[in-house]
């Protein structure tokens, strides 16, 4: 059922999240933002700037409109891992996760029609197995996870995944409970 709300993102695992809890939205507009990291940033701090941005981008051209937001990254340690542009680039990540936990951040960020703003921040952590040499390589060559912030859960690299601890549905893209929530906030129900 379309709901009285813009998403601001091309995702189709958001739209597809959405949908699974009866939320469609009534139109997509894509932010179009700068996502460099600022000197000494917190991952988390970065991640709600940016979802925050997201929203705020869209609210611009779009006033008196509900605005839903969300970026998501993978963190290990402080740092963040970007999208990878290469084969060679996904498989140092993957090297890089291999056999440890790691976090995944998911900002969800939501502008009501009165430009009153609200904010989650969901951290789930994940603990992966360690990856043999032929297993990196078969993911890398699955290309499952372009686009994506590290990897993407949904497919081959759940079969890595030793346990989750938090909200897998932040992990694809889009905390469901927090995003709900959210939105039932404003108004959109």
């Amino acid at each position: 059922m379309v709901k009285d709300f813009i998403l601001a993102s091309s995702s189709p695992q958001r739209r597809m999240l959405l949908a699974q809890i009866g939320y469609e939205p009534k139109a997509i507009c894509p932010a179009d933002i700068d996502e460099k990291e600022k000197f000494c940033e917190r991952p988390s701090a970065y991640v709600k700037r940016i979802a925050k941005a997201k929203a705020q981008k869209v609210a611009e051209t779009n006033k008196g409109e509900n605005i839903l937001s969300c970026d998501t990254i993978v963190v290990i340690g402080r740092r963040l891992l970007h999208k990878a542009t290469t084969d060679e680039e996904q498989y140092q990540v993957m090297k890089l996760l291999s056999g440890k936990a790691h976090k995944v951040l998911s900002a969800v960020c939501v502008i009501s029609k009165e430009g009153k703003i609200a904010e989650r921040l969901v951290s789930t952590r994940i603990l992966m197995k360690r990856l043999s040499e032929e297993e990196i390589k078969a993911y890398v060559a699955s290309h499952e996870w372009q686009g994506c912030s590290g990897y993407k859960i949904e497919g081959c690299m759940e079969g890595y995944v030793r346990r989750i601890i938090g909200s897998y549905s932040g992990i694809v893209g889009l905390p469901l409970y927090e995003t709900k929530n959210l939105l039932n906030g404003i108004g959109v129900k």
